[in-house]
This record gives C-alpha cells, structure tokens and sequence, in this order.
C-alpha cells in the first residue's frame, strides 16, 4: 500500500485504486495508480480498510445511473478506515481517528475504491469503538437506505404497522431491524428459506413472496402503514388492496412502468413518494448515520456478507453484483 507523505502544506499522495477512463461493462474498470484528489480544510484524508460493493457502483460505471465522473474516476461509494490526515476546519476528526463515509462517488466525488479516499468532514462519520470494518461497510448504504425510507420519507410511528418486501435483501433486512426497533409492527415477505432470518431481525410475521397480497392482508387485518417493496417490484394494485386509510407508498428501487391505480390511492388518503439515496440531503444522511452508529454500537446491524475480495478484483466484484449470483455483500480489502 502506498502512503501519503506531507511536504509543506499539502500531502503528495501515490494510491492504488479501482478506476474507469470511460463509462461500460465491468471489463472497462483498471486497478492502479491513479491521483487522489487535493486535501481541502474542510476534508480528511482517509486510510481505507474496507470497502462494499453496491449495485448502484455498476449502474454509475455502466452509464445507467448519470452524474459527473470526472475521468479517470474511481469507483465505489462506501468506506470504513482511519484518518491519517485531517484538514484544520474539519471539525471534530483527527489522527488516528476510526471512519466511515457512504457517499462517495455521485456528484462528481470521487469513489472509495482506493488504498486513500479524501472525505468531506459533513460526510464522514466516527466508527464505534469495537465494530469491525468488515460488518460496518457492509450496513451502511442498506441502512442508510432504510433509514430514510422509514423515516425521512415515510414519516413512520411507533405502533404502525410497515411491510417489507423482499425481508431476507440487503436493504430488506435493515429495514426490518431499524423498523421493528422503532416500536413498528412488521410483516415481511421472503422465500420460506428465510422466513427464520426475518423473524430474528424483528419481523412479527413473515410471509411468502409468491402469496402476494391475500398473504398480507391476512397478517395486517387493520390495513399496513407503510408499504415498502425493496425488490422494486411494484405491484400498486396489490399494494392499495392492504394500505391503510393514509398509509404511505415509498419507493427505493425499480426501473419497471407499472400502472397506478389512481382512484385507489386518493380515495385512501394514501401517499405514494420515491427517493434515491444518492440525492439526501447531508443533513438526512449524517441523521441516519446516528441511528446506524447507535445500532452498530449496540450490536445490531449484522450484515450477511457474501464474500471477501481484493481492491484488484473489483472488476470481478461487478461482475457478480450484476449477475445476482450472491447473497449477502462483497466486502473488499485494499
């Protein structure tokens, strides 16, 4: 691994990085050296540790999901390590300091995949004392997700009643956990492989994801609150026969049209809005990067990680993120 050497007021820094020099499949990803961009006052200077692949990596790299990639453009958007260097007005961090950040990479920010990742302070979260890098990277964009969907968007209350589509995902599980501890009653729905899993995490009810709405209805015979279907495959007819008066819709993945049943959902009072994490506010994004250091320091949050890898095989990495051959989370180490 390379390292950052201080000369004067700025750091010379050679890192080794997972990077493209133009949108594509995963064979256009390099591993090498490549430039870190400058250390600002307001940023640290992150030695990473661990780092977790996210579908949206591949849909940023593979040109489907636009924003600015200044070439050459590292990839990734989740990291966990230790600061080495820390900006004077970046306020609260220092030396030695174990991190996190999940938003790299969108926006024209360079990504994580990197020996060293310069960090935004406003976008750099302290990591609990006792909390392995591994578990943690591989929680923070489903959790973040989560987070926001509940309670950003969704407004959730003790007592209601949530369902989650698709329980035993990445983003599923979290919900279910972050959900059930915030007093809501949750109904999932899973492969019967799985249905233990669901429960474990605070699920009330688990039903099959091949019952569809009878299923549901039966489980929540006062209606649901909060419907969430983390597999985006949106179903609104089947939705609307289970939404409460009032219950609200929240959208977090998909690309499919759908029909809306209109009538449907204003005679229910009911709300239908989507989000990406990649557009939340900083503000909502360190508000959930609280509740995921609260978790996590409570022993929460245990992630299901599908394997570990080197920085070098990130191109590998995308490959079987795309191909949906695992389950669980790729964490990989620089």
């Amino acid at each position: 691994m390379s390292k950052p050497r201080a000369i004067a007021d700025r750091v010379e820094i050679e890192a080794r990085a997972a990077y493209i020099t133009e949108l594509g499949a995963p064979e256009v990803i390099r591993y090498g050296v490549v430039p870190i961009p400058a250390i600002g006052p307001t940023d640290v200077l992150v030695r990473s540790e661990a780092l977790a692949v996210n579908p949206v990596d591949c849909l940023i790299r593979a040109g489907v999901y636009r924003t600015p990639t200044p070439f050459p453009f590292i990839v990734g958007r989740d990291v966990a390590g230790v600061v080495v260097v820390a900006g004077p007005g970046a306020a609260g961090f220092a030396v030695g300091d174990r991190v996190w950040s999940n938003s790299l990479g969108h926006g024209g920010r360079q990504g994580s995949f990197s020996d060293y990742v310069v960090v935004a302070a406003d976008r750099c979260y302290h990591l609990p004392d006792a909390v392995s890098a591994d578990a943690a990277v591989a929680v923070f964009h489903p959790a973040a997700t989560a987070y926001l969907a509940l309670f950003r968007h969704a407004n959730l209350q003790p007592g209601e009643t949530v369902y989650v589509g698709g329980g035993a995902g990445n983003v599923g599980r979290a919900t279910i956990e972050l959900a059930a501890a915030a007093g809501a009653r949750v109904i999932a729905s899973a492969r019967p492989e799985d249905f233990d899993d669901c429960a474990a995490l605070g699920a009330s009810a688990v039903v099959d994801y091949q019952d569809g709405a009878a299923a549901v209805a039966k489980a929540a015979s006062e209606g649901v609150d909060v419907y969430l279907d983390t597999s985006g495959h949106h179903d609104f007819a089947a939705a609307l026969e289970v939404l409460a008066k009032g219950g609200r819709i929240v959208l977090m993945a998909g690309t499919a049209r759908v029909p809306l049943p209109v009538s449907a959902l204003f005679q229910r009072d009911a709300r239908l809005v989507g989000f990406v994490i990649s557009d939340a506010l900083v503000s909502d994004l360190a508000a959930a990067a609280a509740l995921i250091n609260k978790r996590l320091a409570a022993g929460g949050l245990k992630p299901r990680i599908a394997s570990t890898m080197t920085l070098a095989d990130t191109a590998q990495a995308h490959r079987l993120v795309e191909a949906r051959t695992v389950r669980g989370r790729i964490v990989l180490h620089p």
